[in-house]
């Protein structure tokens, strides 16, 4: 028996992520009026690294679930930026490690706060009981259609 319990219209508004592009979008409005010059793409590189330095362009395929291309751009744009660099592994010279700069470093404190602001923005009148069982379901979901 199926456990689908969305209408016809609700069920496309679950797909396409309405509250997360509404996140991202608060988020990055948030970063503009903070002086904070990077996109939500590039924070989201930079934060996977901030929680440690040095992974691969692979990992932070994995880390962001984004494609290849996507992360080689956004490296390439990041250090444009003087944000990260590229150094090739020791062990595999076909495999880019990428570290923080000190630029990069100094910026983590004050996006943390900005994205810590977003995030209880967002938050505004759910209880930590419901965060808690959204946090659940959602999991439960990404496990259902993990690889």
């Amino acid at each position: 028996m199926s456990n689908n319990q969305f209408k016809k219209g609700e069920l496309y508004s679950f797909i396409t992520g309405k509250a997360s592009t509404a996140i991202a979008r608060r988020l990055q409005k948030n970063f503009k009026s903070a002086n904070i010059d990077i996109t939500i793409e590039q924070w989201s590189v930079l934060y996977h690294l901030w929680k440690e330095d040095g992974l691969s362009q692979q990992q932070l395929c994995d880390a962001t679930f984004r494609d290849k291309p996507s992360i080689t751009r956004l490296v390439d744009n990041l250090e444009k930026l003087n944000m990260v660099t590229r150094v090739a592994s020791k062990e595999d010279r076909r495999i880019n490690k990428i570290y923080l700069t000190k630029e990069a470093a100094d910026l983590q404190e004050q996006t943390m706060l900005v994205a810590n602001q977003t995030l209880n923005e967002a938050l505004a009148g759910v209880s930590n009981g419901q965060v808690e069982i959204a946090k659940e379901v959602l999991q439960m979901v990404y496990d259902n259609l993990a690889p």
